[in-house]
């Protein structure tokens, strides 16, 4: 629906800062000094502003009295993802500045789908999936925004105005569609409507576009209308592909209400190649943690580049700009250090999965980078498993005191047959827990091998782990523990 999109990476280990030390930058500032957040232009937050020439107007309201915003997200998957984080964190800097912010989950417009930035029609989904995604988007954007109250908003004399969320299906549900085509269709033209980007880029595709995903823009801009009628709010944002359903929204709104509306787009930050940021590319890191663990979000931003840092950490952190600034010249300094992208990574996976997850995430970074047996040996299988994504785990039941090295590849399915084991373990290319193994016959004990999580890490190459589980001797400890 009216997400955004980011990010190219690059990996590299460094030190990790505490998240006391993450949340003592963030000064307790009273929401009144925040309101304006025309001053969030200062961090790059908007591309455009809409109709260009109420500026003027805009500062007045959103300086005079708190105001009402909102924007919209389709259920289209059972996860927000990294691609709608900017839009989220420009909701976030309208709560602190004390502004009404209203998150609408589109229940109805789920089920038409928008156009914008696609190259062809949605799969259109079951109501069950629908509602299940509904019910688990609620969920990201509830977390999101408790973690941002608990590690981010230090003044509590000044609390946060409760978020809205609404299913915009509550006012679809009981319309009548004669009434709607006539009430409301009325106030579109088809030389407006045609003329949108979203449309044009379709019509003239292969694949063309079907009068359901031409009808959304009319959908969205109801939606505005409706929020306008019960919550008086006058402010929408989006990403830049969504000007021309914020347009519409707009049009609609003079021509009925004859108020006057702005709209916010946001920058469309894109994947390395330039490509939109999501999930139909396969390139989605998701805001939950069943679809992607923090480690995995943490990894995403370490690897932000230098040339692109500076910019993330004013548009996905909540960092004052004159300590982004210092951050910066540090960075600069000693940028193999990668302090930039150590801050941007632990701000983000604070406010996305919390302080123990962003720890997990710290403890899964050690592990892969300092190749430490010690550290090993304490992380539980879950975090060596995120940490290895793309291991190969098997579960090992021993079957006797004598298991080999040679035995132990085997069991694991390190090689594809006994000769290729025989010859690459000779070679040097068998590693147990770090430690280069070349004897066939080296016994496996425990704690050396074993460890005391009943785990046993395996590469084999360069790059390709075996994660082992060593499942009797855990049966054997749980029922002595009992």
């Amino acid at each position: 629906m009216r997400g955004v999109s980011f990010l190219r990476l690059r990996r590299c280990p460094g030190k990790l800062l505490q998240i006391k030390e993450l949340c003592r930058f963030y000064s307790a500032e009273p929401k009144n000094k925040l309101r304006n957040v025309l001053k969030l232009s200062d961090r790059g937050m908007y591309q455009e502003i809409f109709p260009d020439t109420c500026v003027n107007h805009v500062s007045t309201l959103v300086n005079q009295n708190p105001q009402c915003v909102y924007a919209g997200f389709d259920p289209t998957a059972d996860s927000l993802h990294i691609g709608n984080l900017l839009v989220l964190m420009n909701l976030l800097h309208w709560q602190r500045g004390g502004h009404q912010v209203i998150a609408v989950v589109g229940g109805a417009t789920g089920l038409i789908g928008d156009p914008s930035h696609r190259t062809n029609e949605r799969v259109a989904l079951d109501q069950d999936v629908l509602n299940s995604n509904i019910t688990s988007i609620k969920k990201n954007i509830v977390t999101l925004f408790e973690n941002h109250e608990k590690y981010f908003w230090k003044d509590k004399q000044y609390p946060l105005p409760p978020i809205k969320i609404i299913n915009n299906l509550s006012w679809y549900k009981d319309v009548n569609i004669l009434d709607f085509i006539r009430d409301i269709g009325k106030h579109f033209r088809m030389g407006t409507m045609l003329g949108r980007t979203s449309v044009q880029s379709r019509l003239k595709s292969e694949t063309g576009m079907s009068f359901t995903e031409f009808t959304y823009q009319i959908f969205q801009a109801y939606d505005w209308l409706q929020l306008l009628n019960k919550y008086n709010c006058r402010f929408q944002i989006g990403g830049s592909d969504q000007m021309g359903n914020i347009m519409a929204g707009h049009e609609l709104i003079s021509r009925t209400a004859r108020l006057n509306v702005f709209g916010f787009t946001l920058p469309l930050i894109t994947a390395e190649g330039g490509k939109k940021f999501g999930k139909s590319l396969g390139n989605a890191i998701w805001l939950s943690p069943k679809r992607s663990s923090s480690f995995q979000m943490y990894q995403y931003f370490i690897r932000t580049t230098d040339a692109d840092v500076e910019n993330y950490l004013k548009l996905f952190t909540f960092l004052p700009l004159n300590q982004i600034n210092q951050i910066m010249v540090e960075h600069r300094q000693s940028p193999e250090n990668r302090k930039a992208q150590q801050i941007l990574a632990e701000n983000v996976t604070l406010l996305v999965h919390g302080d123990e997850a962003l720890q997990a995430a710290k403890n899964a970074t050690l592990l892969l980078y300092d190749k430490s047996i010690e550290s090993l040996s304490i992380m539980s299988q879950e975090q060596i498993a995120a940490a290895f994504e793309g291991a190969n785990i098997v579960d090992i039941v021993p079957d006797d005191s004598n298991m080999t090295a040679f035995d132990l590849a085997m069991k694991a399915k390190c090689f594809k047959s006994e000769s290729d084991a025989v010859r690459l373990i000779k070679a040097g290319a068998f590693y147990i827990n770090y430690k280069r193994v070349t004897d066939l016959d080296e016994k496996i004990k425990f704690g050396k091998h074993i460890l005391p999580n009943y785990i046993t890490l395996i590469r084999t190459g360069k790059r390709t782990y075996h994660l082992v589980r060593w499942l009797e001797l855990q049966r054997v400890e749980n029922e002595s523990s009992c």
